[in-house]
């Protein structure tokens, strides 16, 4: 099977459900700015991005795109595309500065303003509550290695909802705690650039309880109508071959980067496999009674973000690595092998096929849990011509298989009810500051101007069909 199975059949229309909803996404340490404004406090993305050698070139978010100057400007982009919904995260540092104690209004007022601009133009808000800002005071106490952040974040959570409650209908606890954990404490190339195999498998298990833990508070303060989520990216992973040796590394990276997550939270358990895999890491002492049961607290549904397949074959098992690696427990037994095919700026596979293969497995592993493709996107090297256009063919190409896999998706049962396109906007790329452009409006950063690319006009065009055309 290729990328281009997911591509619909010459003349063909695709249309998707009379209710999907279409949707943009952004992270509000990539596009807000204002990093020092109105009491907000230092991140871990700020504390990393002003050290030296933690980001190219250089960058950091201490203005971003300045969306927190510019939010009129942005939504009405937003109502130009046609999209029902716009995703976006809330600045923990921003909410709540130290990461304790009672909110900080200003920075509430920011969120409100962005929220009934959006309801005003028509579009729903969808937060979230972490998008990998930590407050750098929680991190200087632990970080989410340490039981009590989930704690801290269970009460930033209540926080939030008691404020932006009578605005928000739709709410997602963490977005990619995989992210998080494992290259913010596995191989440090994420803030806050930690290094332990310990510590990863720590933080992993301390985001799925404080995701309990948030969904409770969440409930404690919305409105029963409210919509409450949780967002994972998770590894559409192949075997090389099919011998026993490269099936069972796939077995291992599924164990450590998908079923750690999904097991918790829509189970209320470990997987065995995982905890045979990490035993020379950790006994996994730190889960207390409860935990368990506190993470599988019910959600309303599951966002999926992706963006290319993982593909694994067995390696002969080495010694253990001076290396970091975010693979606890899977690094010495496996390695990742080349999918073939085209290419982003990111160097990653173009493969629509592993979105598909993602839908139809949860489609079987968790009936009844309906699905929302909460990031899809692609970085391309884009600039703007002489006349000012920024043509993205490959975007296009990109999200249309992309799309067309989701559809398929739905066509073979799987419950999926929106597709969020990543990004709004060029950002603050993490650690690729801002040489990797994801968004489909160009943001030429010395002047901030906005600029739509041909992939913006295309997917309004989506949006206003409801479907695809060739």
């Amino acid at each position: 099977m290729t990328s281009t199975d997911a591509l619909p059949r010459p003349g063909a229309t695709l249309r998707f459900p009379e209710h999907f909803r279409w949707g943009t996404a952004t992270a509000a340490y990539q596009i807000e700015g204002a990093a020092d404004e109105d009491g907000r406090t230092p991140s871990i993305w700020d504390t990393f991005s002003r050290t030296p050698g933690k980001v190219r070139n250089g960058d950091t978010g201490d203005i971003a795109a300045d969306h927190y100057h510019r939010v009129s400007e942005d939504v009405a982009l937003m109502r130009q595309l046609g999209v029902s919904d716009y995703r976006f995260s809330l600045a923990w540092p921003r909410v709540q500065p130290t990461g304790r104690g009672p909110a900080l209004q200003k920075g509430l007022d920011f969120y409100r303003r962005l929220t009934d601009e959006l309801r005003a133009a028509g579009i729903r808000p969808v937060a979230t509550l972490y998008h990998w800002d930590l407050p750098q005071e929680l991190e200087d106490a632990g970080g989410w290695p340490h039981r009590e952040t989930a704690y801290r974040f269970a009460e930033y959570a209540g926080l939030a909802a008691e404020a932006l409650g009578d605005r928000v209908a739709t709410w997602t606890t963490l977005n990619e705690p995989w992210c998080a954990a494992f290259l913010g404490y596995g191989s440090g190339v994420h803030a806050p650039g930690r290094t332990s195999a310990v510590d990863s498998l720590r933080a992993a298990h301390h985001l799925n309880l404080a995701h309990g833990l948030a969904v409770q508070a969440l409930r404690g303060a919305l409105p029963g109508t409210a919509e409450i989520s949780l967002t994972l990216n998770l590894h559409a992973v192949r075997a090389h071959t099919d011998s026993p040796e490269d099936l069972d590394a796939a077995r291992r990276i599924d164990a450590v980067g998908n079923r750690i997550f999904l097991d918790p939270v829509f189970h209320g358990r470990l997987p065995e496999d995982l905890v045979r895999d990490t035993a020379s890491v950790t006994d996994w002492s730190f889960v207390e009674d409860g935990d368990l049961r506190t993470a599988a607290a019910p959600v309303d549904s599951l966002g999926i973000n992706y963006y290319s397949p993982t593909e694994v074959a067995a390696a002969t098992p080495s010694p253990p690595s001076l290396s970091p690696s975010p693979w606890a427990g899977a690094e010495r037994y496996v390695r990742f092998a080349d999918v073939p095919g085209p290419r982003t700026a990111m160097d990653w596979p173009v493969d629509a096929d592993g979105l598909y293969e993602l839908l139809v497995r949860l489609r079987d592993d968790l009936p009844g849990v309906p699905l929302v493709v909460t990031e899809n996107g692609a970085a391309y090297e884009d600039y703007a011509d002489p006349s000012g256009q920024v043509k993205d063919p490959e975007r296009v190409a990109y999200l249309q298989a992309h799309l067309a896999a989701v559809h398929r998706a739905v066509e073979d049962g799987a419950d999926v009810r929106g597709y969020f396109l990543w990004s709004l906007m060029d950002n603050f790329e993490w650690a690729y500051g801002y040489s990797k452009r994801f968004g489909i409006v160009h943001v030429d950063f010395p002047t901030q101007r906005r600029t739509f690319k041909a992939s913006a006009r295309w997917y309004a065009d989506v949006i206003a069909r409801g479907g695809l055309t060739p």
